[in-house]
């Protein structure tokens, strides 16, 4: 099974962007395999005018049951509003938030 942070990174041109993420890998407790539902979500998600695997990286988090979604993609977080199943945000405000 190819999963679609391995493909994705692999097409990240910076070798040290490659790394940490290879390296953020090591938290994660589980893997969501594609299902009709997952895909049927990034669907939709595409439908709001986001990227085909920035939609189904969304997807796969609320299929996870994910409660947050970082990212420093500027075209996600403009769409948070559209996005009910899971909160998401940018680093910076998501400590601000929890450290409250």
């Amino acid at each position: 099974m190819i999963r679609v942070i391995d493909s994705e990174n692999e097409e990240n041109p910076f070798e040290e962007r490659r790394t940490v993420i290879t390296k953020w890998q090591l938290y994660a407790t589980i893997d969501i395999e594609e299902t009709a539902a997952v895909l049927q979500k990034a669907g939709s998600l595409v439908e709001l005018g986001l990227k085909a695997k920035d939609a189904l990286h969304l997807s796969c988090a609320i299929a996870a049951e994910c409660r947050y979604f970082l990212t420093t993609d500027d075209k996600i977080l403009k769409r948070d509003k559209d996005i009910q199943e899971i909160q998401v945000s940018d680093p910076t405000s998501f400590v601000r938030e929890i450290n409250l």
